[in-house]
């Protein structure tokens, strides 16, 4: 798998709430999107940026973070062939997104995600 990206998922309870502290105080912005239940802050000069989380809106768990890469299902093959538990299947989300959670050996839930141009 190539993994092109990291972004870390914050737990919230509520993503209005703690935008005072990581876009006020911080000084991220968000900048790529916000879906209610899901906002990515990122400062526009660095890069630099975390996403909130209040609750997954179709996976039956959270994930820790999210890894992306540019063949989301070669990383699902590889995955499975591995022997790795998939919490969440290989699915193109409503919002565009094509991923899948699978379960790390230490039990990290990562969301393993390609977004489609």
């Amino acid at each position: 798998m190539r993994t092109v990206g990291i972004t870390t998922n914050l737990r919230v309870d509520d993503i209005a709430a703690a935008e005072g502290f990581w876009a006020g105080y911080l000084g991220l912005r968000q900048q790529e999107f916000s879906l209610g239940w899901v906002a990515r802050y990122t400062d526009p000069d660095t890069g630099a940026h975390v996403q909130l989380v209040t609750r997954d809106a179709t996976a039956p768990v959270d994930s820790a973070l999210t890894v992306k890469t540019d063949d989301v299902d070669a990383a699902f093959a590889e995955a499975q062939a591995a022997g790795y538990e998939i919490v969440h299947p290989l699915t193109t989300e409503p919002w565009g997104v094509r991923r899948f959670f699978v379960r790390a050996p230490d039990g990290t839930v990562v969301n393993i995600a390609q977004h489609r141009g």
